[in-house]
């Protein structure tokens, strides 16, 4: 029996995986442009996402595989977990986690640095001078990734050989235990714990922010371009801008020469506008189905229809991540007033004190399994979707230097790895504040219970079927030692809280960005209910810009291809 529930949970993961795999290759191509699509960067992107979202989503079954060992009912272990079962379940564990994360490290330090240096590497006319070649190319890349190298075995060093904190000691006796790790496990502890550490700065700024503005902008539809009263704006300015060309052009009498020079000028803004105002018009003709084109017209039905459904649904986001708020922020409060030790292991709470609801309903679902996976899941991507938003929305910036914006469709490769690399650190803090702050309880024992009362000598476990009050939910803490042989914490929850109780500092940090995230979702979502959403004229106008050129394009490819084979085809004319 145990061995058909093993199997359907890791059978359940690939399936997620599988799943996972293609909403991140969506994603890719959705944000990509089509004007400078890259391969190799496309599949850095979509393997680096991948491989980020299976790390995170292997806590449902880091709690499930632990979980099974345990009968929550009887707050006891089954009789086929004996310890060496345990032990076996939590190697294999350990095994893909350590696999997952030094492959997330080996991605976000060195294969997608050398992937963004080998694509600027590429030089077109090099290309065809022949004087730019594969070989040179790669160690092009690879003198820039040299820096990332020896950065990370900066990492590593420090990480074999930086000491524990001296405070662990004087922890309770669970705690301790932690502590007992060879030097591998501290290196890679040290060295997650600085990627989760830049992670959480982009998580605080990015993910706060795009939590608040999801369900607001699915709720508060800005103008659409297919708005009438945009139409007429257009149309009116666009005849205005010709009424005034036609003026200066009698006044000149078809030569612009004699016109003064600021006349010309204001001619050539004229002309200017009038093809940015022309190319808008295009565009809000196809987005009122004024097309022949039957594909374009369906889509913006489709979305005509499904709007009162994207109005539901951003209610019911709202709804989900205020509950998420208030968790996050009661877990918070609960572990600054009853966190073990405080600041000297990171503040590890040893026990939920405080009722958390999301907490309460993955721990409650994960007694019917998968049904806590599928949550868990949403959950992820609630948070991923968010992060994509706030980088949208905020944009790749260096301080208030906007280096590269993320737009669907308009997304440069570079803009891509660069967006690929910042999901990869804020994934990774994301995998911290899941387990540790909006649900601690399930993403340690999950539903796991002991019973709580002395032990006879003819038994190895309490028996508590004759007194159900008994029946505890297991925590770090227990008093009862009864249940350091029935719980089995995850993990998961095991190696983040290695890495914040040996060093404690990057825990401190840890802790109080989760209020900074907390105010700022404030900020941003107060702020976005009061502000009334505009059009982006701006943007209209550079996307459509842009649809243009690649137009004119593809037409002189076109006629170019088609002028070649009349020459190709005359010259063996010609020569038959």
């Amino acid at each position: 029996m145990a061995g058909i529930q093993f199997s359907l949970i890791w059978i359940v993961y690939a399936i997620v995986i599988a799943i996972l795999l293609g909403v991140a290759s969506i994603f890719i191509y959705v944000y990509n442009t089509s004007r400078e699509r890259s391969r190799p960067v496309i599949l850095v992107s979509i393997i680096a996402i991948t491989t980020l979202l299976a790390t995170v989503l292997l806590q449902p079954v880091d709690v499930a595989l632990v979980s099974v060992t345990n009968s929550s009912k009887r707050g006891q272990r089954k009789s086929w977990a004996s310890q060496d079962e345990v032990d076996e379940i939590v190697f294999s564990l350990k095994v893909v986690y350590y696999l997952l994360y030094t492959l997330d490290i080996f991605l976000v330090l060195l294969v997608i640095p050398f992937t963004y240096f080998w694509y600027e590497e590429y030089d077109e006319v090099a290309v065809q001078e022949g004087e730019q070649t594969a070989g040179k190319r790669v160690w092009g890349a690879l003198k820039y990734t040299i820096g990332f190298l020896i950065f990370t075995a900066i990492l590593f060093i420090i990480g074999l050989f930086v000491p524990i904190s001296a405070e662990s000691g004087r922890n309770p006796e669970y705690f301790k235990k932690l502590l007992t790790e060879n030097r591998g496990e501290r290196m890679l502890a040290f060295t997650l714990g600085v990627l989760i550490t830049l992670g959480t700065c982009l998580y605080v700024v990015y993910t706060s922010t795009g939590i608040a503005l999801l369900p607001i902008t699915l709720i508060k539809t800005a103008p659409s371009i297919s708005n009438p009263a945009l139409k007429a704006n257009t149309s009116t300015r666009l005849e205005a801008n010709r009424e005034r060309q036609r003026q200066l052009d009698a006044r000149c009498g078809g030569d612009p020469g004699q016109l003064s020079s600021k006349d010309r000028r204001e001619l050539d803004v004229l002309v200017r506008e009038e093809r940015t105002l022309i190319r808008r018009q295009r565009l809000i003709e196809e987005a009122q189905g004024e097309t022949r084109n039957w594909i374009i017209q369906a889509w913006y039905k489709i979305g005509a229809l499904l709007r009162p459904f994207k109005l539901l649904g951003g209610i019911l986001l709202l709804l989900i991540s205020l509950i998420i708020w208030i968790s996050m922020l009661l877990t918070a409060i609960d572990k600054a007033k009853n966190s073990v030790c405080k600041s000297n292991c990171g503040y590890i709470l040893g026990h939920i004190n405080v009722f958390n609801p999301v907490n309460w309903v993955f721990v409650h679902s994960a007694k019917v399994f998968p049904v806590d996976y599928v949550l868990f899941t949403l959950l992820v991507l609630l948070f991923f979707t968010s992060s994509v938003v706030g980088i949208a929305t905020v944009g790749i910036r260096f301080l208030w230097i906007k280096i590269f914006q993320i737009r669907r469709g308009h997304t440069s490769p570079q803009a891509l790895l660069m967006a690929t690399t910042m999901l990869t650190f804020i994934t990774l803090a994301l995998n911290y504040s899941i387990a540790m702050i909006v649900a601690p309880q399930y993403a340690t024992f999950g539903p796991q219970t002991f019973c709580d009362k002395p032990v006879p000598p003819s038994l190895t476990q309490p028996d508590c079927s004759d007194n159900k009050d008994l029946i505890k939910p297991c925590s770090e803490t227990a008093d009862n030692p009864a249940a350091k042989d029935i719980c089995t914490p995850s993990v998961v929850s095991t190696f983040l809280n290695r890495v914040t109780l040996s060093f404690p500092f990057f825990g401190v940090i840890f802790f109080w960005a989760q209020f900074v995230f907390l105010g700022l979702y404030l900020i941003v979502f107060i702020t976005s209910l009061v502000r009334t959403p505009k059009l982006d004229e701006r943007q209209i106008d550079e996307d459509a810009e842009e649809d243009e050129e690649e137009s004119l394009l593809a037409t002189t490819a076109q006629r170019f291809n088609a002028n070649w084979q009349d020459i190709a085809g005359e010259q063996r004319s010609n020569g038959s």
